[in-house]
This record gives C-alpha cells, structure tokens and sequence, in this order.
C-alpha cells in the first residue's frame, strides 16, 4: 500500500484498518541487513528508537524495517529511511491458521508459554480464554499433526512411538532353573536333590532307565546277508525308538530345571515374597495354575501381579498423606522424616521415662506433688497399618483398632473370620471360647471380642 499521508497523528495511525498479506513471510518481515537498523537486529523492537514493538506496528517496505506507531506517526527518518515510503500496518489480531478461531497473538502466547513453563496448567493461565484440553488440541492438530501449515518443522517419529512396545515391570531371569550346589554326601541339602548329580547333570535312576535295553541285543549284520535290507532297516527303527526315548527322558529333565524342583529354597520359601502384595490366601489358589503354563510365563505372572501390590500400597500411602493436606512428593518425604524423628523422639523419652532415678513412682514426696493416676499402663503403642495387606478391606473403625491394639489388617481379618464362623455356629461367643480359638495375647483378645460384640458382628451370651 502507497503512502499517502505523511502527517498522521498517533491516533489516527492506531485507529487504522490493517490489511493483511498472506505473501508476507516471516522470513521476510525478520531478515534485513545491520545497515537498515540503528542499535538492534532484533526485530521485535523499533528501528529507529529501539522501544518493543507492540501491536500494530509498521513495516517500511522499502527498508524492510519495522517501526513502532510513534516514530511513524512523527514522520521520523533515520539512515536510507525516509517517511514518504511504501510502508504495511502489521498486527497480531488477525486469525493466522483457517479453520480456527486462534488470533496470532494467541498463537505467539501459546509457543512461548511452552517453551517457557513446559506445564499446561501454566499455559493455561497464559490464556484466560482457553481452556487445558482446548489447548493440548490444539496444539496438536495444529502443530504437531502441521495441520496449521506445511512450513512447520516435521516431528520425526521414534520407533518406540510407531511399535508400542509392552511395558514389563521386571526383566525376568529364572535364577533356580540353574544347576543347585554340589553339596557334599550325606547332608539335608544333597538328600534333599533326590539322587540328582549337579556334576554329571543327571540323576541316580534317570527316568525310563531300561531304554538302553532296546539296544543291548544288537548285532553287526553282514553285508552278504540276504536279509540285509531288511535287518538294516529293523535296527534303524530300533535307533529311532531309542532317540524318542532319550528325548523324552530330556525333557523330564529340563522340567525339573526349568521348574526349580532341584532346589528347597524354591520349592519351599519362594512364596513368601508375596506376602505383604498377594497374601498368603491369594497365592495358594494361583498354585493351582503352575500346571497349565511355563514356569517363565508363571513368574512373570506371579510378578506382575506382586507389582501391581506394590503399586496398591504405594497409593494407600499418597492417599493417607493427602488426607494430611499433603499434595507434593517433597512435602511427604519431609513429613515421612519429621515424623521418623518424632518416633526417635518418642522412643528416646520412653527409654528416660522408664529410668528408675527418674520415676515419680520411687519419690517418696511424689504423691504430694503430684495427682495419683491409675498403675494400669497401655501396653500396645499404635502401629501405622497403611499400605498392609488387607488395608483396603478394613473400615475405618477396624483401622483404628487395629492401629491400637498392634493387628496386621489380614490378620484381623482372619481372626474376625474365626469368631464370626463360631458365632454362627453356636449362636453366642464366649471370651473363654475366644480366647482358645484366637491364641493371641489376652488383652488384644478382650479389645478384639469387646469390639466385635459393640459393631454386632458376634453376640455374647447372656
């Protein structure tokens, strides 16, 4: 557009109708030689006074320099810049990508909000207008997809984002499918092998130990026999059924290998792993799958059932800490430790209370100086049960009990099973009779029955 007018005031050049130039890149409207400017290359300022561009500013197109409304307006000229060139009105308030209600200078917010926060709730608030999930949208379709223009730089595609690959909370490795120890004769760790060499990798009396009978009656067989063929094929036969027989006799043997059979520790304990993830009750009935997948697979099931207890627990956690007004991770870990002092402390001022050249108890002026309390002490210190076994299945009256008198919540739950299952029984439940099933000490026997009997889960006699 011409200049027409070289003596506009700085209203009338902000209350002008600005056109806009689709032709007009932005490589254009950024790229000028050092002899076009005054102090700066930075074109988001002014060149002739260096103040920052605010929208709408001027582009000299003669120049290619832009200039801020008050120059312009003052007709000011500095180096090849004269106020009588052809000059364009840029501004931001215009809708830069089609099918989009997006000005550029909403767009301008967006790229440096995430460049600068790299958080969506911060670009948001960059952006009263808009919210979170209209952002990201638009972001992507927009940007990342380059639906907004082919000029956009092209994201490339990792293989990991193209293939998915699953995600295993653990690399398996079956430690026990290795060969045991070699123990030494006539002790629990070699009886317990059964006669298996882990020297020799075989066993005493190997599994179908007459196989090599087949083979015990034959004989070379002369090339001048008219039966030769035939012979020969018979003992061919006969070589084959014996093949058949040591590879069956070897896969018995990788069974026991790859199953861990060879070893106690695996047969025995390996379970108590899953105590505090699956409970004892849960594993026992996944044993019954063993016989219907590899070992491996089973492993890996068994784990990945353990990490999902583990991630239980973990929430159990987070969630009693935000019930605390606790909302970060470094705020928990520094309540975990504060509160790890206080026990210290708790501890500490137990051990110096129980000192007897501190005990009120052996000060014959005690009782004048202070009141007389009951000789009945607590003899259960609260215990933190978040995150055990069963947690998730206890109210919140159980949860305090069970913080109170010292019970594992899948404890409590059995214990209570025990008493509910004789209360059906026999209609009523003594404490004598509580007291024989339970076998547990006597005050968290009495706390356990009274409790039971107050949320009438069980009935006692009349």
């Amino acid at each position: 557009m011409a200049n027409t007018n070289t003596d506009l005031t700085e209203e009338d050049a902000a209350d002008l109708q600005f056109p806009k130039d689709d032709d007009l890149s932005t490589s254009k409207m950024s790229s000028f030689s050092k002899d076009n400017f005054v102090e700066t290359s930075d074109t988001s300022y002014c060149a002739n006074c260096v103040s920052e561009l605010v929208s709408p500013y001027i582009l000299c197109e003669k120049c290619n320099v832009n200039i801020c409304c008050t120059c312009f307006s003052n007709g000011a000229e500095f180096l090849m810049h004269r106020n009588d060139h052809d000059y364009r009105v840029l501004s931001t308030k215009f809708i830069l990508f089609e099918n989009s209600d997006w000005t550029a200078e909403e767009e301008l917010i967006l790229l440096n909000s995430i460049a600068t926060y790299g958080n969506w709730n911060l670009v948001a608030q960059e952006l009263p207008n808009r919210n979170v999930s209209d952002i990201k949208d638009h972001y992507d379709y927009f940007y990342l997809q380059r639906n907004g223009s082919n000029l956009l730089p092209e994201i490339k595609e990792s293989e990991a984002a193209v293939f998915p690959q699953i995600i295993v909370p653990y690399r398996f490795r079956l430690t026990d499918s290795d060969d045991p120890p070699r123990y030494s004769s006539n002790t629990v760790g070699y009886e317990s092998l059964a006669g298996y060499n882990p020297a020799r990798s075989e066993f005493e009396n190997d599994y179908d130990k007459n196989a090599e009978d087949i083979l015990s009656n034959m004989e070379v067989i002369d090339e001048d026999d008219p039966q030769y063929e035939v012979l020969t094929n018979l003992q061919c036969s006969l070589i084959e059924s014996y093949n058949r027989r040591l590879r069956e006799r070897q896969r018995w043997k990788d069974v026991i290998s790859q199953h861990g059979l060879l070893l106690l520790r695996k047969t025995m304990s390996w379970l108590h792993r899953y105590d505090l993830t699956l409970t004892r009750s849960v594993y026992e009935k996944l044993m019954r799958f063993m016989q219907f997948c590899e070992p491996t697979k089973f492993e890996m099931l068994m784990e990945g059932l353990h990490r999902v207890g583990e991630l239980k627990l973990q929430i159990s956690r987070l969630i009693q800490l935000r019930k605390k007004g606790i909302t970060t991770l470094a705020e928990g870990k520094l309540y975990l430790r504060l509160n790890q002092i206080h026990e210290e402390n708790k501890k500490s001022l137990k051990i110096f209370r129980s000192n007897t050249q501190f005990s009120w108890r052996n000060n014959k002026n005690a009782n004048i100086l202070l009141p007389k309390f009951s000789n009945r002490r607590s003899t259960f210190a609260p215990i933190e049960i978040v995150g055990m076994p069963g947690y998730e299945r206890l109210t919140e009256k159980e949860r305090d009990l069970c913080r109170t008198i010292r019970l594992v919540p899948i404890t409590y739950l059995e214990l209570k099973g025990v008493l509910v299952s004789e209360y059906k029984k026999m209609g009523d439940v003594k404490l004598q009779t509580a007291r024989r099933l339970l076998k547990i000490d006597v005050n968290k026997t009495r706390k356990l029955y009274d409790f039971l009997i107050q949320e009438g889960y069980i009935v006692k006699p009349k």
